[in-house]
Order: C-alpha cells, then sequence, then structure tokens
C-alpha cells in the first residue's frame, strides 16, 4: 500500500519526490515504492459561481440581490480540470490507503488540499506535513513526523470562513454598486477599508494649509544649542523669534545641566513577512508583491530562507540547536568575518529571537542550512537575500553600546539643547544598517553633534544666533511600506477605546494576502503608483463616498480578522461566524440600495466607441497594461490601448499625426483597415 501526497505547486512536488525517492514520472504525477506524489496546480477547486446556484444570476440584476446560498458549493476550475482528474484517480486507487497534505503550511495551503478532498469524497485517513522550509533535511524530517490531519481541522475551518465571507460581501456588494450606478465598482471587506485608508489620507493633504515657523539655533562656540520652549522648539511668531533672537546675541549663556548617560540599543527582531516588504520598499524600491515573488524563489528554488508567508518575528526553542549549521552555511562571502565571531562560542540568543509564545504557524524568516552558494543567484535574489542574512547576524550580534550627554544652556532666561554621543560598542550595528525606519528623522529631535567636556555652571558667549524658517508639512502620502504598517495596525485608527483594545494586534488582511491587495487596487484603477507613493483615483475617491460606511471602517474587518483567528484556534464557531457574515452582508446592500443621493462618474472616458454597443469606452488598467473597456456591464467588449484614438494612450503622439491626416474619426477608422495592410507590407520588404 502507498500514501499520496499532494503538493501545491509542481516545482515542490519534484523536490519532495525526489527526496521519496520517487523516481517514474507520469502524467500529472512522481510514483516511487512507498509513495506517488501529485500537486494541485491552479488551486483546483474553487466556490461556485452565482450561475451555478441558479442561471438567472448570470445577468447582474439589483433585484436578486443579496445573494445568499444556503449551503456554499465548491465547483472544479475548468483550466485546471485535466489535473483535477488526475488527483481524483489517483485519491481512488485501491492501493492508495492515506492522503499526506503538502500544500503551503497555513491557512491558504490547507484549504486547496481539504476543498479537493471535499470534490473527491476522501474518506480513507489523512496526515499533514508541517514544514518551514524546503531544504532536503526539513522533508525529511517532516515526513518522519507527519501530525494527523484532523489537528489542523480548525485551520481549514478558519480558512473556508475567510473564502465565504468574501464571496458573500464581495460579490453582493460590487453588484449591487455596479447595478445602482452603472459602472464597474467592485468592493471587499479587505480592499475597501485599506482603499479608504488612502483616500482619507488623500483628502487630509488636500485639506492641509501650511503655517510658517522658525526655529532658533545659537553658537556658543565649540558647540551649537536649538532653542526649545514648553511646547518643543517651533515658534508660530516671528516678532517672538526676533525678539528672542535681539535679546540673546552677544550675551553671556550659563550651563544649566550637563548629563551623560550609559545608552544601549538592542537589535532589531528578524524579518516577518510584512516587515521585510516594508524594508525592501525603503531601501530598494520594491513592491510588496516583488519581494514576496523573490522570496518565494530564495525559499522554493534555492531552499535558503524559511517559509515566506509568516507573521512571527520570532523563533521557538527546537530552533536554537540549528543556528551554528546556519551560520556555517551562510558563512560565505561577504558574511564570512561576520559570522565567524559568533561561531567562536556558543550562542545564547535572548528574547529579543526566541519566544515560543509568540510564534504560531511558523517562525521569522531565517537562513536554511542549505550551504550558499552566491553565484546561483541573480541580482535581485542577492539583493534581497542579504537584507535577511544581515538582519539574522544582527539580532544574534549585542547591543550597540554609547554614552549620550545632553546640554541644557540658559541664556536670558531662554533654554537651548545640545545633544552629543561617544560610541562604545557598534554591536549589531557593525552587521547591518539602521533599520530604515529609524532613518525617518523627527524634526523635534535634537540633532547629534561632537561634544566636548563641559561643566555645570560652566559660563560661555554667545558668539551668534540664527532664525530659520520653515512650513509645517501635510501628512505623507502611503507608500507601499507604510501602507502595510497601516494594514497591520489598523486597530489604532478605531477611536472607540474598548473595541481598539479587543482587535489589537488584529489588521486588514494577512501577511500573505497584503501585497495582492495593494496589487488588486492598482489594477482596478483605484489607485496609481507614482514613484513611491500610492494616490487614490477620481475612481477611488468616488468609491469611497458611495461604499456602505461599515465596508469602509477598518473596526468591521479587523474584528472579522480576529474571529478567523479565533477560528484557527479553535476558540471561535465556524458557524457563529457566517451567520453574522450573512447578516452584515443583507445590510450592506440594503445601504447601497437605499442610497438616493449618490451619483458616479467615470473621468477616465476615450474618444473610441465601442465597436459592438456604441458607447464610448473607458481607459483602464489591464493586467498586461491600459487596454480599453465598454463600461455597459451587459456588452464587456475590451480591447488593446494601442487601439485608442483619443490621444491618451501610449500611441497618442501617431495617433495625433493619423488624426491630422483625416477630417475625423469615422473617416481615420475607414481607412485603418488599409493603414495596417500597407505597414504589414512595409515591414516584410524589410
Amino acid at each position: 500500500m502507498k500514501s499520496l501526497v499532494l503538493a501545491e505547486k509542481p516545482s515542490v512536488a519534484r523536490e519532495i519526490a525526489r527526496v521519496l525517492q520517487c523516481s517514474k514520472k507520469s502524467k500529472g504525477y512522481i510514483e516511487g515504492p512507498r509513495y506517488v506524489v501529485t500537486w494541485a496546480l491552479g488551486h483546483l477547486v474553487t466556490l461556485a459561481e452565482p450561475d451555478d446556484y441558479d442561471k438567472r444570476l448570470k445577468q447582474w440584476r439589483i433585484e436578486d440581490l443579496p445573494m445568499l446560498p444556503e449551503k456554499m458549493k465548491l465547483k472544479v476550475i475548468k483550466q485546471t480540470s485535466h489535473q483535477f482528474q488526475v488527483v481524483k484517480e489517483l485519491m481512488k486507487r485501491n492501493d492508495i490507503e492515506e492522503l499526506v497534505i503538502a500544500t503551503d503550511a497555513g491557512r491558504e495551503g490547507e484549504l486547496v488540499a481539504r476543498w479537493i478532498m471535499e470534490m473527491v469524497r476522501w474518506r480513507k485517513p489523512f496526515k499533514r506535513l508541517w514544514i518551514s522550509s524546503q531544504t532536503d533535511n526539513a522533508i525529511r524530517e517532516g515526513f518522519a513526523r507527519l501530525q494527523p490531519g484532523t489537528q489542523y481541522n480548525s485551520l481549514y475551518a478558519a480558512a473556508a470562513c475567510r473564502a465565504e465571507a468574501d464571496w458573500l460581501i464581495g460579490l453582493n456588494v460590487t453588484r449591487s454598486l455596479s447595478c445602482k450606478f452603472n459602472a464597474q465598482l467592485n468592493a471587499g471587506r479587505v480592499q475597501t477599508p485599506t482603499l479608504a485608508m488612502i483616500v482619507k489620507r488623500e483628502k487630509e493633504i488636500k485639506a492641509f494649509v501650511p503655517r510658517d515657523y522658525w526655529t532658533i539655533r545659537a553658537d556658543f562656540g565649540d558647540y551649537y544649542g536649538d532653542w526649545r520652549g514648553k511646547d518643543g522648539g517651533r515658534i508660530f511668531d516671528y516678532a517672538r523669534a526676533e525678539e528672542i533672537l535681539s535679546r540673546i546675541k552677544g550675551r553671556m549663556a550659563a550651563i544649566k545641566e550637563v548629563k551623560t548617560e550609559a545608552r544601549s540599543e538592542a537589535p532589531p527582531l528578524a524579518y516577518d513577512l510584512t516587515e521585510l516588504q516594508r524594508e525592501a520598499n525603503r531601501r530598494l524600491g520594491w513592491s510588496a508583491q516583488k519581494t514576496l515573488s523573490i522570496l518565494q524563489e530564495l525559499y522554493e528554488v534555492h531552499k535558503l530562507v524559511t517559509y515566506p508567508r509568516t507573521d512571527s518575528r520570532y523563533i521557538t526553542d527546537d530552533i536554537v540547536p540549528t543556528l551554528p549549521l546556519r551560520l556555517k552555511s551562510m558563512g560565505v562571502g561577504p558574511y564570512a568575518d561576520l559570522a565567524h565571531p559568533l561561531l567562536q562560542k556558543p550562542l545564547k540568543p535572548g528574547k529579543r529571537l526566541v519566544d515560543n509564545s509568540k510564534v504560531s504557524d511558523h517562525h521569522a524568516i531565517i537562513p536554511t542550512e542549505q550551504p550558499l552558494q552566491l553565484k546561483s543567484l541573480n541580482e535581485e535574489e542577492r539583493r534581497l537575500y542579504d537584507l535577511i542574512a544581515r538582519r539574522f547576524l544582527a539580532v544574534l550580534y549585542p547591543p550597540y553600546r554609547y554614552e549620550q550627554t545632553t546640554i541644557i544652556t540658559v541664556v536670558e532666561g531662554e533654554n537651548f539643547h545640545s545633544r552629543g554621543k561617544v560610541e562604545i560598542d557598534r554591536g549589531w550595528r557593525a552587521v547591518q544598517a539602521v533599520p530604515s525606519d529609524k532613518d525617518e528623522k523627527d524634526e523635534e529631535q535634537l540633532p547629534e553633534q561632537t561634544l566636548a567636556r563641559h561643566k555645570k555652571g560652566e559660563t560661555l558667549e554667545v558668539k551668534s544666533g540664527k532664525a530659520s524658517k520653515h512650513k509645517t508639512k501635510a501628512p505623507a502620502r502611503y507608500t507601499e511600506a507604510t501602507l502595510l504598517t497601516a494594514m497591520e495596525n489598523c486597530g489604532k485608527l478605531v477611536e472607540d477605546k474598548k473595541l481598539r483594545e479587543s482587535i489589537k494586534g488584529s489588521g486588514l488582511g494577512t501577511p500573505a494576502t497584503r501585497a495582492e491587495i495593494i496589487e488588486k487596487l492598482i489594477r482596478t484603477s483605484y489607485i496609481e503608483r507614482q514613484r513611491k507613493e500610492l494616490v487614490p483615483t477620481s475612481k477611488g475617491i468616488q468609491l469611497m463616498d458611495l461604499a456602505p460606511p461599515d465596508l469602509r471602517s477598518p473596526e468591521l474587518t479587523a474584528q472579522w480578522e480576529q474571529r478567523l483567528a479565533e477560528i484557527a484556534r479553535g476558540q471561535g464557531k465556524r458557524l457563529d461566524f457566517m451567520a453574522d457574515i450573512r447578516r452584515d452582508t443583507v445590510q450592506l446592500v440594503q445601504n447601497i440600495k437605499s442610497d438616493s443621493s449618490s451619483t458616479y462618474r467615470a473621468d477616465n472616458v476615450s474618444k473610441s466607441k465601442c465597436p459592438q454597443c456604441g458607447r464610448f469606452m473607458l481607459l483602464v488598467n489591464g493586467r498586461k497594461g491600459k487596454i480599453l473597456a465598454c463600461p455597459e456591464r451587459s456588452c464587456g467588449y475590451r480591447q488593446p490601448e494601442a487601439e485608442d484614438f483619443s490621444g491618451k494612450g501610449g500611441n497618442s503622439r501617431a495617433n495625433r499625426r493619423l488624426m491630422a491626416k483625416y477630417s475625423n474619426q469615422e473617416e481615420l477608422e475607414t481607412n485603418l483597415g488599409e493603414l495596417l495592410k500597407a505597414a504589414l507590407a512595409k515591414k516584410e520588404q524589410g
């Protein structure tokens, strides 16, 4: 008898098959003496579409909403149905006695396998492979300690609830908005409150009125001091700044206080996925999706890092004995001299790295025991690995230690503050640059300078004084780094104190889904990337006036995410959660239906008419660039942007030349076929 191993991707399945000594390759699976390894390419199974319940629901009509199936059905995904048939036939083989779920070790990976099992009606025993790296050793150890599959029933329940909630909320609200305002408007339980944060910030920026303020700096000879009043260092009345300057110039100053303190700065925590995405965005300018994609390559292909989609920044006790081998394996090239000192004495990592209570499904992202071969990595993989490797080393290094001296100097009753620092031990800072979130300096923070020895009561002459003019700054637009932080900590935006405490630690989405949420907002033309900034479009801003208030708020979504986490831990009930989701769905749809004052106006209308229905098409984002889409939902016609003659497309200069040649668009379209034939003939002639 044999065990059937179900992986998520063909590449992972091939690696598992090799380790398990399965060498007989067949279409859709690899077989060996004890195991048969197959894969769930494209997930294979998904929730049924509305028209699978009722053919009438193929048409979008507001009177048919809300859609609330009594029991959510599953269906095989058409594009990968051939692989589903392979898996189904394997599951029904008489010589298969058990199933090993080897999909990604997380909520979504669990769902992939369980839905397939449900469709096939699997009734035999099943076990779970739960590993945090793809090395040969990790796979062998994982199969040596397979867990009972039923141990992950709560995780499956949470995953199914998440999928069903997204179906009910997303499809019903999207159809309601689209039908109500006759436009392609989509919404969801995570993407809408995320968009709401971006739109709210944009409105704050536009409403912001800058104010002038002044700061004063006095030169005392071998050091300088910055003026500080009761409310900080800003003076909003120029006359007052001038008055202070006139009083202190040429006067004698006295040192009121000299304080020297020994300080230390602990290493930063190891990376979880969200923190690594933030850091890569700040330092490398990468999108969250790009970081995740390259990280997956380091994990699956090169096997150099542990499981990427983690929300923990700590490791567990059982990982500590493996740290020396990890250091030896990565201690080559630029990391050799940094790893060597750590290997000279026993490693005793503290609570900054090891904390069982702060690890749920997977520990922090750290290097594996796989020997590092930098030549096998491309430039982008090396750059991301460098962040992970240096952070891992930094966490194992001692704190950064220094002496900080603060001097308060008084002139005519006005206080001037100075600060200096002397490094004692660079510690972890010798390994990794200061995390980029500490690079963003607070204007009120005192600058560091070299301070000579001074004593309390010492008098000095004010050599000069200067008032510098500044302007208050509007709130910064979100970057992907700051948006990821806001999504992770959306509970801070909740005004109700009790509710804020209750959802502490909950966020919008999960580390595994946040990158895709941002990309979806861009694809659907709700936001745009402008360099590093994320800027809402007119469509996104308008949607915030049309979407139900409850769905725009992070409170409701964060509460949902918290309850999903409780279900995953076995502390919440699936039926109770779904009953509340259904109730919320009815209310959200009713709010949209009853809205009698809101309107929507598309501002991305092109000059090209739809060849099927005659309406002017919209210029929108497609997966491979700009496209023209008919705004009429019942039509659905689409074409590449290059065929737009509005002057808005990538070929706008060429389009303008064509428009100049012909008297009107109708004449141009009539001659377009001849133009294309001539261009092709010219190309063939070389």
